[in-house]
C-alpha cells in the first residue's frame, strides 16, 4: 500500500556491523536487518525490525535502534525506525518523538521529507505571524493562541521529545478558522508541513473554511474533498464521512492515495463533538499532529477529548471564552429572548390527535394514578 516493492537483494536482511553481540574475528559484531527502506540517493530511509505474529512488536525496539546506529555509522544518514509483528505497527523518529503506534508504513517520499526536516525546519518562534491572517486590529488573543501551538508542538521538556497534539477553546465569533488558518501558514514557512487536512462536521462548514482558506491563504490551493475528491492542492477540506470513503476506497483499489503519513498536520473543527464517536478511526489512521479547535467552554469539554490530546482536564493548550471576549469589546453578550410555544400555553387535547398519536398515547403505561 506504501508501494514499497522491496524488489533490491539489499532490501532484505542486509547485513550491518558494529552490533554489540558476540565479537566477529574483525571485533565487530555483525547482525542483519529484516528490512531497509533506501531513499534515490542509496542512504537508509528506515529500518524494519519484524517479530513474529504472535510476539509483542515492542519486544524488537531496542534491536531496531542498534541497528539504526550501524547504518547511521555507515552511512552517515540516521534512518527512521519502525518494529512490527504483521498487525501492530511502531514508528519511532528518535530524533524528535517517542514510539507511537501507526496504521501502516509512510511512503518513500514521506520518509524523505521527514528525514530532510530535522534539518530544515526552522525554529517556530522564528516564523512571525501574518497579521494580515489573524492577530492584527489589537486582537492579541488570536497571537497567544498561534504561539501557544508554535510553544506546544516546538515544546523540548520532555527530554528533547516534541508534543504532536494541540487543543484551542475559543468562544463562537473570536476568529477560530482565522487561527488555524494563522498557524498552518506558520507550520507551512517553517518547513513543519506540506500537506494540511481540515476536518468539519458539516458540508456548508466545508465549503466556509475552503473559502476562508482561499481568501487568507491562497497560495496554500485549498480542495474542496466533498466536491473534487480527485483534486490536489495543500490544504485538503473534507467532512468525516467523506474522509472516511476516501480512506476505505483507498484499502480496497491497493496502494492508498491517502496513507498514514499523507498529511503533515490534521486540524479538527468543533473537536467536542466529532472526537470520539464513529470518526475516531480517521485519527487513528493518519500519523499527523493533530490541531483541535471548539467553542465548547474548557469546564464542559469531556475527560475524553482532553485525553486525545494529552492534556490534563480542563486545561487546553489556550483559551479564550466568550467572558473575557465581552470584556475586551469583540463580541457582545448574549440577548436572552422570551419565544412562548404553543403546547404549554394551548396544552394538547386528545380529539385533535391523528390516531397514530393516539395510539401512541394510549400505549403509554402511566402508572395507577393514570395521565397527569
Amino acid at each position: 500500500e506504501a508501494g514499497w516493492p522491496l524488489a533490491d537483494p539489499r532490501d532484505i536482511e542486509f547485513p550491518v556491523h558494529g552490533m554489540p553481540n558476540d565479537r566477529s574475528a574483525d571485533g565487530k559484531g555483525k547482525g542483519y536487518v529484516d528490512y531497509v527502506l533506501w531513499g534515490e540517493d542509496g542512504k537508509p530511509l528506515a529500518v524494519i525490525e519484524a517479530k513474529r505474529a504472535r510476539k509483542d512488536p515492542r519486544e524488537g525496539q531496542e534491536q531496531a535502534r542498534l541497528y539504526a546506529n550501524c547504518l547511521q555509522a555507515q552511512f552517515g544518514q540516521r534512518p527512521v525506525i519502525f518494529y512490527t509483528n504483521g498487525y501492530d505497527h511502531w514508528i519511532w523518529d528518535d530524533l524528535r518523538y517517542p514510539p507511537r503506534t501507526i496504521a501502516g508504513f509512510l511512503s518513500s517520499d514521506e520518509l524523505q521529507r521527514m528525514v530532510q526536516r530535522r534539518d530544515t525546519r526552522l525554529p517556530l518562534a522564528d516564523v512571525p505571524t501574518n497579521r494580515a491572517i489573524a492577530g492584527g486590529g489589537g486582537r492579541t488573543y488570536q497571537e497567544k493562541a498561534i504561539r501557544a501551538v508554535c510553544h506546544r508542538f516546538e515544546d523540548t521538556e520532555r527530554g528533547g521529545e516534541n508534543h504532536r497534539k494541540a487543543l484551542l477553546v475559543m468562544a463562537t465569533g473570536s476568529g477560530k478558522t482565522r487561527v488555524a488558518i494563522a498557524a498552518s501558514d506558520v507550520l507551512m514557512r517553517a518547513n513543519w508541513a506540506k500537506r494540511i487536512l481540515f476536518l468539519a462536521d458539516r458540508v456548508p462548514l466545508v465549503k466556509q473554511a475552503a473559502s476562508n482558506f482561499r481568501k487568507l491563504l491562497p497560495d496554500s490551493s485549498p480542495v474542496n474533498l466533498v466536491m473534487h475528491p480527485g483534486a490536489d492542492g495543500r490544504v485538503y477540506v473534507c467532512t468525516y464521512p467523506t474522509m472516511m470513503n476516501l480512506i476505505e476506497r483507498g484499502r480496497q483499489g491497493g496502494k492508498q492515495r491517502f496513507g498514514p503519513g499523507y498529511f503533515d498536520l490534521v486540524i479538527i473543527d468543533e473537536a467536542h463533538r466529532s472526537v470520539y464517536r464513529k470518526y475516531k478511526a480517521i485519527f487513528d489512521w493518519f500519523d499527523a499532529p493533530l490541531l483541535g479547535l471548539t467553542a465548547t467552554p474548557k469546564d464542559e469539554i469531556d475527560k475524553n477529548t482532553y485525553s486525545l490530546f494529552e492534556l490534563e482536564d480542563g486545561v487546553p493548550t489556550d483559551a479564550y471564552d466568550l467572558k473575557q471576549a465581552v470584556t475586551d469589546g469583540f463580541l457582545v453578550p448574549p440577548k436572552a429572548i422570551d419565544v412562548p410555544l404553543q403546547y404549554p400555553r394551548s396544552g394538547i387535547r386528545y380529539d385533535d390527535l391523528t390516531d397514530a398519536e393516539k395510539d401512541e398515547w394510549d400505549a403509554l403505561d402511566w402508572g395507577e394514578d393514570g395521565p397527569p
